[in-house]
């Protein structure tokens, strides 16, 4: 492992990072206040949005954006997400709308993780609370973060 890497660049690097990322408790808890400030992008195809989406996400596929960003208002910032961590889609979709003009962040944690935090996921049949997954969202523990 290299540590040559001056604090300082790290600092640099971690500020950037929190400057164009978000999490998905932070991205739920904007969402239930009424006023999030941003709209929620969900870049997954058609079938995906349907196994389950976050509720109030507009859905765009990450192949169609650049052809139908005009569907976003250019003065609301834009969070996308896609699957997961595994998955960089959501990155892309970020670069799409970033590289047009928009303001945008990244979820971190994807669909996978609002899923196993237990937040709510909406698909044809109306909304539900999926299980918590307990290697994410420890019962009764807060990651004090």
């Amino acid at each position: 492992m290299d540590w040559t890497t001056p604090p300082t660049d790290a600092a640099a690097h971690f500020t950037h990072r929190l400057a164009v990322e978000t999490d998905v408790s932070d991205v739920h808890a904007a969402l239930e206040s009424g006023r999030p400030g941003f709209v929620l992008l969900d870049s997954r195809s058609a079938e995906s949005w349907g196994q389950g989406h976050v509720p109030g996400a507009v859905h765009l596929p990450g192949r169609e954006i650049a052809d139908r960003a005009a569907e976003l208002d250019r003065s609301v910032p834009v969070v996308t997400y896609c699957w997961g961590p595994g998955c960089n889609g959501a990155t892309r979709a970020a670069l799409t709308l970033a590289t047009l003009g928009f303001r945008v962040r990244e979820m971190i944690g994807g669909f996978e993780y609002w899923a196993r935090e237990g937040l709510p996921v909406e698909t044809a049949d109306g909304v539900a609370r999926p299980a918590i997954d307990p290697l994410t969202a420890p019962a009764g523990i807060s990651c004090g973060c």
